[in-house]
């Protein structure tokens, strides 16, 4: 028997249910790229405060593939939170998505949900290669195939920010306030290269638009919570759990952060009831976040990748892994963050590793490594920018990149391929697949100036840092290198 509100009363005690009436929410948020991390993180967030006020149901929106929609509207869209430490868990049944949409198959519906006066927030969580941006610069890719679509087919469009576009011209023209858009992805400032985005694609549309998209609330966050993908033993488990069929549960930590610009013009969820904190800027934490927790999953990741390691935590059991985990957040990223008043600093560290070693969360080491080339220039090249410009080291976060540039070329320590997701696969492949010399495929990568800019890319003290870091990746693989570097 399948999870949904008519079965909700045969759950066994100990299952968290809704304190509230399902069939009593109606949608006030339209949130597009329905997956796991938003139905861990904001859609929890959610859920703690629909019993107060039920306005705030959410619309998921998939942009790509109806799998969450075929999963989940037979459930009402209700599904299990696994939340695991140790040996400690606990099940939640989530109720906040009442409504599933898909992008490809009707937009058309899309548009009139993001349409409707009733829709006050749209958010995302369309990980950095879906605001079809220049991750070097932040700026429009205005070659990327679906903004070309979507300029030539502005009432059918591909991308996130089509849609946003065109429900904002909708609006407009019915005289409703344009809703405010709400980034939850791993992307600095995410806020502002949302709003820059949809601000130049709306240019590029219609001059006459440039003005309204400008007038857009477009608040940055910082999301932190660990989400490994769902796997078929995880749904067993629910199952055997619960007495009933979930076709998508979602697994996570008990760690959850959100921190958020606090501006809405039409209103928002009290999120800070579950633990939201709402500040005047964010860039603080983002950058925090992004250069100690996935500056640090990545490195670990890509190093973990090709020493054999499936999970995060088997990659921390590696020896030398911990040990330059931990130098990199404490010697080479932590200087360059700006001041954190009041933070404990060195407890956020300690407490990344320890979500890190966590076994319970089988978090694949591949999922973490997709989308290199998107992710790289925040959660590493950044850092190593400022590193130079002060005169410091910046060993270990160079052999991230050039673990990166070792994995990215698809093959692996013992010449088999890698499954390499990443939308310059192709690319890379092309420059790389067959280049065997260490000094080559580094100056091969650093043509990519979407990724590294020219500035970056010209240093010749950062080529030969990854130089060294790719040739002993080569000679030595990556668990011999790891302990080299662990030093």
């Amino acid at each position: 028997m399948r999870l949904s509100r008519r079965t909700l009363d045969r759950l066994p005690e100990g299952v968290t249910k809704p304190d509230y009436d399902p069939a009593l929410v109606t949608i006030g948020l339209v949130h597009l790229g329905i997956g796991a991390f938003h139905r861990a993180h904001q859609a929890v967030f959610t859920e703690a405060i629909l019993a107060g006020d039920p306005s705030w149901g959410i619309s998921g929106v998939s942009l790509r593939s109806p799998d969450t929609r075929d999963a989940l509207q037979p459930q009402d869209g209700l599904y299990t939170l696994k939340i695991q430490d140790g040996e400690a868990e606990q099940l939640q049944i989530v109720g906040s998505v009442v409504a599933l949409l898909c992008a490809p198959e009707d937009p058309e519906a899309v548009l009139a949900r993001m349409a409707d006066p009733a829709t006050r927030i749209v958010s995302l969580t369309i990980t950095e290669k879906g605001y079809c941006h220049n991750p070097a610069t932040g700026t429009l890719d205005e070659a990327h195939p679906d903004i070309v679509h979507d300029l030539e087919n502005p009432q059918r469009p591909r991308s996130a920010i089509g849609f946003i576009v065109e429900a904002l011209a909708r609006r407009a023209r019915a005289g409703n306030a344009p809703f405010t858009l709400l980034s939850c992805d791993n992307l600095p400032s995410n806020g502002h290269v949302l709003k820059r985005v949809v601000t130049r694609f709306a240019e590029l549309r219609d001059p006459a638009l440039a003005g309204l998209a400008r007038s857009v609330a477009s608040p940055s966050t910082m999301v932190d919570r660990i989400v490994p993908a769902t796997t078929d033993s995880d749904r067993d488990a629910i199952a055997a759990a619960l007495g009933l069929e979930d076709a998508w549960p979602i697994m996570t930590e008990p760690f959850q952060q959100w921190v958020i610009e606090d501006d809405f013009p039409l209103g928002r969820p009290a999120w800070e009831k579950a633990g939201a904190v709402f500040v005047d800027d964010v860039a603080v934490f983002e950058t925090m976040k992004l250069r100690l927790l996935n500056g640090s999953h990545s490195t670990l990741a890509y190093l973990g990748y090709l020493a054999g390691a499936e999970t995060v935590a088997d990659a921390m059991s590696l020896p030398g892994m911990e040990a330059l985990i931990e130098a990199l957040m404490r010697e080479e990223a932590s200087p360059t963050l700006p001041p954190l008043q009041g933070f404990d600093l060195a407890a956020y560290r300690a407490d990344l590793l320890r979500r890190f070693r966590n076994p319970r969360l089988r978090h694949r080491t591949w999922q973490i490594a997709m989308d290199g080339s998107q992710k790289l220039p925040q959660r590493l090249l950044g850092t190593i920018r400022d590193r130079l410009k002060a005169g410091a080291g910046y060993e270990r976060l160079a052999l991230g990149v050039a673990a990166w540039m070792r994995y990215a070329r698809g093959l692996d320590e013992q010449g088999q391929p890698i499954d390499v997701r990443d939308p310059h696969a192709a690319r890379i492949a092309g420059l790389v697949r067959d280049v065997v010399e260490p000094e080559r495929i580094v100056d091969a990568y650093l043509t990519m100036q979407d990724v590294f800019d020219a500035d970056l890319a010209a240093n010749a003290a950062f080529r030969l840092a990854l130089v060294k870091a790719l040739t002993t990746l080569f000679e030595d693989g990556s668990a011999a290198t790891l302990r080299t570097y662990a030093r």
